[in-house]
């Protein structure tokens, strides 16, 4: 058995609270739906951008993540190849910053992430890879948080899989040369990010913000909020395996 040395972390609902998804979710749709109007028929162009997520979420890490959207977003949009890439990304520039409305910040978080780098844990971060670069480290600062704390950083252009699909994780661990006893996944999404212990990884499930939409038992894994998880962290010795 190896000694627990990494820590895994989601981002939105866990180092990013987001008390309501859904706001944040009509504020994304919206504000994207609007900078793509201009380009085409707006139907066309929003069922083209959840047809790609949809390929993105069922990706067979046949190709990256960002090549699935593109391709399935160009056959449905009819446009040629990423010649809408420039607005997508101008887009995450700006307008996208109107959805850190629907997020908020816990100190606590912050708190998590530098003592654990103080004890000198690997910290990666494990957020559903359906984001561009340009977005995903958007959201870090939203939590007040630098995308230097981390060694990894899943997103659409590095992963060629999503949550929940086991294989998401497995590619991080060959990523970042690490086997699943050497890892533990925390995050607030029961189906998302608990699966992980399906591998062999420990897990913390994360309460504050919690997702659990198929009502599955959670009593076997690790849990409590972030006043929990600093305890928790803080009773951590980076020597013991526990």
């Amino acid at each position: 058995m190896h000694t627990i040395d990494t820590f895994l972390f989601d981002l939105d609902g866990t180092l990013l609270p987001m008390p309501s998804q859904e706001q944040f979710i009509d504020v994304y749709a919206n504000t994207l739906k609007e900078k793509l109007s201009p380009y085409g028929d707006t139907k066309i162009l929003t069922n083209a951008v959840l047809s790609g997520i949809k390929a993105m979420i069922d990706n067979d890490g046949s190709m990256t993540n960002e090549k699935r959207f593109w391709s399935v977003f160009c056959k449905i949009s009819g446009k040629k190849d990423r010649d809408l890439l420039p607005v997508f990304l101008d887009y995450y520039k700006n307008e996208f910053q109107l959805a850190r409305s629907a997020t908020s910040v816990n100190p606590l978080a912050k708190e998590c992430i530098g003592l654990l780098k103080e004890k000198g844990y690997c910290l990666v971060l494990a957020t559903n890879p359906l984001f561009p670069k340009v977005a995903t480290y958007s959201r870090i600062r939203w939590a007040n948080l630098s995308a230097n704390d981390f060694i990894h950083i899943t997103t659409y252009e590095n992963s060629s899989f999503c949550k929940p699909n086991l294989s998401y994780y497995e590619e991080i661990l060959r990523m970042i040369n690490k086997s699943p006893d050497q890892c533990i996944m925390v995050g607030n999404d029961v189906k998302e990010d608990m699966c992980a212990n399906s591998l062999g990884m420990e897990t913390f499930l994360l309460k504050d913000n919690i997702i659990n939409k198929e009502e599955a038992d959670i009593t076997r894994y690790k849990q409590g909020g972030f006043k929990e998880l600093l305890e928790f962290i803080k009773n951590l010795d980076k020597e013991l395996a526990f």
